[in-house]
């Protein structure tokens, strides 16, 4: 059984979703030979070394969702996980600390008898060119150098202001600028086979059928996670099904 996972955004404010996800990790989880995680696991993330204990010496909250993540790999449970647009400063400390293995965005998952490509889903959103600039430029080597030779109090400023303009915006955005653009989407699925989409970042769940060159794709949009529940989707070798996390 394989289990997929997006947008979380967990976050010291949102204690509830964090609930709902470690109980999750203790849980459901341990059922899955496989977890992928597709993107925005937190709701920022300024650096790796987010992770080291406070000046207090308390371990982080970061700190205290690595270790669970640890716990589930060292189970047994294989775990992947894509960039997202909230954490795409996840690096190698985070991944060796956890055991997770960082995939490409996007990524084949070929299985015997179906082939899904994974992807956080913010690349398709081609619509909205004020982000699509952002993404280009935060995904430059250079800039992630010079931005993570900030210090961390810095960068956490930084990314604060970033999120609040982000919320700014988006209340001023035409709501098509916010979800995928169907050709584009179109011309990912005949680059990658024809394989069933699973992706995130729009936060409006639903199964989509498109027709590419006569072939039909299913698209599966991972919901968010709230207060109240968190999602899952779940293939079980010959069908994918939604589940709802409480």
């Amino acid at each position: 059984m394989i289990l997929f996972i997006s947008d979380l955004h967990l976050a010291p404010q949102a204690p509830a979703i964090t609930r709902i996800f470690l109980d999750f990790l203790a849980g459901r989880a341990r059922s899955a030979e496989q977890l992928f995680i597709l993107g925005d696991l937190f709701e920022a993330w300024p650096g790796d070394d987010c992770l080291a204990p406070a000046n207090d010496g308390d371990e982080s909250f970061a700190a205290d969702i690595v270790a669970a993540l640890h716990a589930l790999t060292r189970s047994g449970v294989g775990l992947s996980l894509l960039h997202g647009n909230r954490d795409f400063l996840l690096g190698e400390a985070f991944m060796a600390r956890s055991g997770a293995r960082l995939l490409a965005d996007p990524h084949v998952l070929s299985l015997p008898g179906w082939q899904f490509v994974l992807a956080h889903g913010d690349a398709l959103c081609t619509d909205d060119h004020d982000y699509q600039a952002f993404r280009a430029l935060a995904r430059q080597a250079d800039w992630r150098a010079a931005f993570l030779a900030k210090s961390l109090p810095e960068r956490e400023q930084i990314v604060l202001a970033l999120r609040q303009q982000s919320a700014a915006a988006k209340r001023d955005k035409a709501d098509f600028l916010m979800d995928v653009n169907l050709a584009a989407t179109d011309d990912f699925l005949r680059a990658h086979g024809y394989a069933t989409l699973i992706h995130g970042h729009t936060h409006r769940p639903a199964r989509h059928d498109h027709i590419v060159d006569g072939i039909h794709v299913e698209r599966w949009v991972m919901s968010d996670w709230t207060d109240q529940a968190g999602e899952c989707l779940c293939w079980d070798g010959d069908t994918l099904t939604r589940e709802v996390l409480t």
